[in-house]
């Protein structure tokens, strides 16, 4: 029996450190939902997770991108019917200023209504979407992936010749009238291929934000594997380990206690 040196007790305490240690990782993993405490519970994993966590901000970051060039390209669509609307009734009033029944007087009143219609439609073309033209020959390139991949979007252009020739137009005389319907018909026909234009790019960029929806959901399903914790198996680890701590706590009171009895001897 010795007094200087209880083995017992070193090793008991080590032992009470060892599972105090391993129950307040569990006690971390268990409150925070990580598995990865710190970077030594799983090195690589720690790795691949922190670029699975980048590559998911930068795909959230893409389609956020993709919704507001929707909202863009279906605020376009939007002014575009009211061109539409526009561009019917100044038809309508070029075949009307052509009736020979009517006197110029009468075709000058058809006039001041083309005029103002020809006013809307071009001022409809200087409108812009946070500081952005809607309606510009360039096109717009946007980001469709975290990896700097883009699509083009086909600008829409109310400047272009086509239409500044029919807002240009009058139907004052029948002659005018003529010109104007012929045209008024060709901008119609314009418009018509500008609308085909944006909806197809809406159609695009909504199937590009579906895809990047199934990719962050995927990434986000293999990032969940490698750093959250399995609750279930986890307080399993816990209470084993409170279990340890507790017990080993009573054996180091109870080592600690075996020199005493050499004071029996010398007693």
């Amino acid at each position: 029996m010795v007094v200087n040196t209880n083995v017992s007790a070193q090793a008991g305490a080590r032992l009470l450190n060892e599972s105090s240690a391993m129950l307040a990782k569990s006690l971390s993993r268990l409150s925070s939902g990580s598995r990865l405490s710190s970077p030594e519970d799983d090195a690589a994993g720690t790795a691949v997770s922190f670029r699975f966590d980048a590559q998911i901000n930068r795909v959230t970051a893409a389609n956020t991108n993709l919704t507001n060039a929707v909202s863009f390209s279906q605020t376009q669509d939007g002014f575009l019917t009211k061109v539409a609307k526009a561009l019917d009734r100044m038809s309508e009033l070029s075949v009307l200023s052509q009736d020979v029944t009517k006197t110029d007087s009468d075709r000058g009143l058809y006039n001041t209504e083309f005029q103002k219609l020809a006013s809307y439609v071009s001022d409809l073309g200087t409108k812009d979407f946070n500081g952005v033209s809607l309606f510009s020959s360039s096109s717009l390139s946007v980001t469709t992936d975290g990896e700097q991949h883009t699509v083009s979007l086909a600008g829409t252009n109310l400047g272009s010749t086509t239409y500044t020739t029919a807002t240009g137009s009058a139907i004052d005389t029948t002659a005018h009238a003529i010109t104007a319907l012929t045209n008024i018909k060709a901008a119609i026909t314009q418009l018509a291929t500008d609308r085909a234009t944006v909806g197809a790019n809406v159609s695009v960029l909504q199937a590009y934000s579906s895809q990047m929806g199934v990719l962050k959901d995927n990434l986000s399903s293999a990032n969940s594997r490698i750093k959250d914790v399995d609750v279930a198996v986890e307080s399993t680890q816990y209470a084993r380990y409170n279990i340890l701590v507790q017990s080993g706590t009573a054996m180091l009171a109870q080592a600690n206690s075996l020199p005493q009895a050499a004071l029996k001897l010398l007693g």
